[in-house]
């Protein structure tokens, strides 16, 4: 029985969560504080005390010494700042415990030590964080002992967003508003609330902590710069949902009930398709939650596995010809009363608010592309998307033949009389039970897909935040939905004007709507005659963020001004730039170090070898030759190519920050990249296992 785990107690045991504020509380308090949370009311600052007195009490309760302003900086890690709660000492030598209301709400982090895309100066370094009360704070336990963690937004003194956190929150408004303005034109006059509702799948690998601190490549840059592939990678298809090993059991275990004590709902856990590599996702949260929980999860990630004697890596590609790593978006918009308005019931075609709900959100992706893929750009993804293994770098939209021949019938005609229905499944087994099965097939190549009551948006890489996308798709749908709205509330005849806009909506952007394979060579071809947006690495979709077409959306829902997209432009080049930096570097250092001397060694010993064979017996010594001839002629080849990337790399700082580095990085830097990278490979292959300097992908993904 030591074994059991009771989950009903473990779950948000360490989160400040309703039932904690429900018991300790005053009722008066309470109900102010939940009028702030559900209303965005203004919180008063006796309030505000009353509430941090009592999180204090209770943080402390929990073994808590010290408080964090917990936020999300444009680094793509989280940040915090520990104050412990002690006072200056009294007289008599002893110390109060303290925790106000402004300390609660606010905090004031140097602005200027964080990416900024020039909106701070280094002499301008005051920022603000400010307290999201819609997240539950949580204590946070690990060897500094207990910290009370409190979700944050972060701003400059000038009040630009400098972090994730922020415009998700100014995005969730804008849906709300118009999502609210839409079903009200339905007769809908109880719901109070539409939020965003997500749920991030996230994907991760697992190797043994001693091979990786052995792989210089995995410890600077996250992924293997350097790697041959063993006899077998996935081919197999015997990881996919196989059996969990006993060692990743164990740390599955410890990584739930972590995630459990912070209220995070990690609910499913498997095996996934590359050798060592696995999935865990949580149930869904309000977007602004779900957020905080992926960041807290993928902490928990790293932190248990070196309990366990591995490392966690969430780099969208750490191994080279197996699957990468992803982030799953799950997405829908649901009412505070539970309607979700993607829910198209068993008659869709009937669905009226379903169907404009649809078509506005094909009207969004399909105008807004380039910027949804921008949302989903990053270094590591540029390794993975397109890869035959995750979506390709085009956007288009997965409904199912169901959705589909609705929207077919919408085109045709005008209406829309019947949809597919969903038959029994035979199975020819009498023992088994014959079920309904659905009415459409899924779509495992699709970016943005239907999935039932929800759209999959899945090209997020495995390291993201997912507020960005989030921010991207709920502030494309609030357009959409204002613009439907605009033109509803003015129609003499809503039931006429809602079905014409259905059918204009549907016709006009049917182009984005694609149900086949996203990995055949063909579909890019289509793409282009279609006039879709192909946009193959993180430098060509960045410049989506500041086009006109997305400045005056950001700015019309107040979620972006021009200067912050500007910013957060400039960071992604920066970001892109610094990145593969630091992997060329990385790749030098590594060749120069440990590759090259080791390949002398081992071409040596094949010398002496020939030299002791001849000098023993007249045999023939043509296989050591031979050998001795292929290594010396790819150590030479590598010697070469590790020149020209040292010389690319040097001329690095002549190209000013910004677009311009990064263009350099990805045509010069990256292309001599894995001109090195050729030889180096082969030479795994022909280099004595004891000689070579570092573990192979058979060690790491194989023996963990």
């Amino acid at each position: 029985m030591s074994d059991y785990t009771n989950v009903k107690e473990l779950f948000g045991c360490d989160v400040f969560n309703d039932s904690v504020m429900q018991e300790r509380l005053p009722k008066k308090v309470y109900k102010e504080l939940k009028k702030t949370i559900e209303e965005g009311k203004e919180l008063s600052m006796e309030i505000a005390d009353v509430v941090a007195h009592e999180m204090k009490e209770w943080a402390i309760e929990k073994g808590a010494t010290h408080y964090s302003h917990w936020f999300q900086p444009l680094t793509g890690v989280t940040a915090e700042k520990h104050d412990a709660f002690i006072t200056a000492p009294m007289e008599n030598g002893k110390v109060l415990l303290s925790f106000s209301g402004k300390e609660l709400i606010k905090g004031e982090p140097d602005a200027s030590s964080f990416p900024s895309g020039g909106l701070r100066a280094t002499f301008e370094a005051r920022g603000y964080t400010a307290w999201d009360c819609t997240s539950p704070a949580f204590v946070r336990h690990d060897a500094a002992g207990g910290t009370l963690c409190i979700p944050t937004a972060f701003c400059s003194y000038t009040g630009e967003a400098l972090d994730q956190k922020t415009p998700l929150l100014r995005s969730m408004e804008a849906v709300n508003k118009q999502a609210l303005r839409l079903i009200r034109l339905f007769g809908n006059t109880t719901s109070k609330k539409v939020t965003p509702s997500v749920g991030a799948e996230q994907e991760y690998f697992l190797i043994d902590k001693e091979k990786w601190l052995q792989r210089k490549d995995l410890t600077y840059t996250g992924r293997t710069l350097f790697g041959a592939m063993p006899p077998k990678g996935q081919e197999m298809d015997d990881h996919y949902l196989g059996t969990i090993r006993q060692r990743v059991s164990a740390y599955m275990k410890e990584v739930n009930e972590e995630c459990w004590k912070l209220g995070i709902t990690a609910k499913t856990q498997h095996n996934e398709v590359a050798p060592a590599q696995h999935e865990l996702a949580p149930i869904y949260a309000p977007a602004n939650i779900a957020a905080d929980h992926n960041q807290m999860m993928m902490r928990i990630l790293k932190k248990v596995s070196s309990r366990h004697g591995m490392r966690c890596l969430l780099h969208e590609k750490p191994f080279a010809g197996v699957n990468g790593s992803g982030k799953h978006n799950n997405w829908s918009l649901t009412t505070d009363d539970g309607i979700n308005l993607l829910e198209p019931g068993k008659t869709p075609h009937e669905n009226i608010q379903f169907l404009l709900v649809l078509t506005c959100i094909l009207k969004a992706v399909d105008i807004h592309a380039d910027l949804l893929r921008e949302s989903a750009a990053d270094v590591g993804n540029d390794h993975r998307l397109g890869g035959n293994e995750a979506p390709p770098a085009v956007i288009s939209v997965f409904l199912g033949e169901q959705l589909e021949d609705v929207l077919d019938q919408l085109i045709s005609t005008g209406m829309a009389t019947h949809s597919k229905k969903g038959s029994k499944l035979h199975t020819g087994v009498k023992t088994l039970p014959d079920f309904m099965k659905d009415a459409t097939d899924r779509n495992r190549t699709s970016p943005f897909a239907f999935t039932g009551n929800k759209f999959e948006f899945r090209m997020v890489g495995s390291r993201d935040s997912i507020s960005e996308c989030n921010v991207v798709l709920n502030t494309i749908a609030a357009q959409a939905f204002k613009e439907a709205c605009d033109r509803l509330e003015a129609a003499p005849d809503f039931d006429l004007a809602v079905h014409d806009l259905i059918k204009e909506y549907a016709t006009e952007h049917q182009r984005i709507v694609f149900n086949g394979n996203g990995y055949a060579p063909e579909w890019e071809e289509e793409a282009k005659r279609r006039g879709l947006p192909i946009l193959p690495s993180m430098v060509d979709a960045i410049p989506a963020l500041t086009t006109d077409k997305a400045v005056e959306l950001f700015e019309t829902f107040h979620v972006f001004t021009k200067a912050e997209l500007e910013s957060r432009a400039e960071i992604q080049y920066e970001i892109y730039a610094k990145a593969i930096n630091i992997e060329a570097k990385t790749m030098l250092d590594i060749v120069t170090k440990q590759i090259i001397p080791a390949v002398i060694k081992y071409t040596t010993v094949l010398a002496q070898s020939v030299n002791a064979v001849r000098a023993a017996a007249a045999v023939d010594v043509s296989v050591q030759l031979g050998l001795l001839t292929k290594c010396s002629e790819r150590l030479a080849k590598t010697n070469q190519a590790m020149e020209a990337l040292a010389e690319v790399v040097s001329h690095i700082g002549e190209y000013p920050e910004g677009r311009e580095r990064a263009v350099y990085c990805r045509e010069k830097v990256v292309t001599a990249m894995e001109e090195l990278r050729r030889p180096v490979d082969e030479l795994e292959m022909l280099v004595d296992k004891e000689m070579w300097p570092m573990p192979s992908y058979g060690d790491l993904i194989f023996e963990v």
